[in-house]
């Protein structure tokens, strides 16, 4: 017995160095960018995690210099991000609900063609898209990132969608169609709903991924007055006339903000829409 426990508080103690090892690998980057947005200078590299003097002049050049357009590059984040998020969730549930209640032909088809192209990274078909785009005039528009994200949203959201949609029992359909209730109607009163969480859960998704990506939107946006903040706050280090880095790191700061106060917020409904599939009958 006394060798069995003594396995078990081994165990349990390694576990325990486990989580804490995963933790600092976490934290510890996240908090030097943040010390470093604070540092003096235009150096990131300093001997000691936090700073000899604080200093919140970076944060002020983002908004003040004439070179940095930062508020600009804010509010053209958040609108595409935005409306990338509205028309995907609102497609995704369309897709999801349609391949949920409905028996069609063709329906295993689209649901395998689903699968097989959201297998693909995206940058693969950039190439295209970019033809596509030039050919319709739409380069160097917000307007082209949006539907392109939103366009794409079914593709990463829509099995998850569906499996959740599959957990709602059917039986409520059926009594609303006696009442004389149309599918539209099932769908807005009854299935959306019941169906907050996964709604929660893509719409931080599909949140994210526009509100971050840097690949495409520098594919396609060319002025400075229209760049995203993946694409502006690159420029900002990418050059030798244009390394500060301690902005970079405010930059970085301010953009995790709204992120982290929405998965903090959300959070018990993330987990919910994650889980449910796994626990409804």
């Amino acid at each position: 017995m006394n060798s069995l426990k003594t396995k078990r508080r081994i165990r349990l103690s390694l576990s325990y160095v486990l989580i804490i090892l995963l933790c600092v690998c976490a934290v510890y980057p996240a908090l030097w960018i943040l010390m470093g947005s604070f540092r003096p200078g235009k150096s990131l590299y300093s001997k000691t995690l936090l700073p000899e003097h604080f200093t919140l002049e970076h944060y002020r050049e983002l908004f003040n210099s004439k070179s940095i357009l930062f508020g600009q590059w804010y509010l053209n984040t958040l609108k595409i991000a935005t409306f990338s998020m509205i028309i995907g969730v609102l497609l995704i549930l369309l897709t999801s609900y349609a391949l949920s209640r409905f028996r069609f032909k063709g329906r295993k088809n689209a649901m395998s063609i689903l699968l097989i192209l959201g297998m693909f990274p995206g940058f693969m078909s950039m190439i295209a898209i970019y033809l596509l785009l030039k050919e319709m005039h739409l380069m160097d528009t917000h307007l082209a990132l949006i539907i392109v994200y939103a366009a794409g949203a079914p593709l990463t959201g829509t099995f998850i969608a569906k499996g959740f949609l599959d957990t709602i029992p059917r039986s409520l359909d059926e009594a609303a169609k006696i009442d004389g209730a149309s599918n539209w109607t099932i769908f807005t009163r009854i299935i959306l709903p019941l169906s907050r969480p996964l709604i929660t859960y893509v719409a931080l998704t599909q949140f994210v991924g526009p509100w971050v990506d840097y690949i495409f939107a520098r594919l396609v946006l060319r002025t400075k007055e229209n760049w995203t903040l993946a694409v502006g706050l690159y420029d900002m280090v990418s050059t030798n006339q244009n390394s500060n880095f301690p902005a970079f790191a405010a930059g970085s700061i301010l953009i995790a903000v709204p992120i982290t106060i929405l998965f903090m917020f959300l959070q018990r409904l993330l987990v919910d829409g994650l889980t449910s599939g796994a626990s409804k009958g």
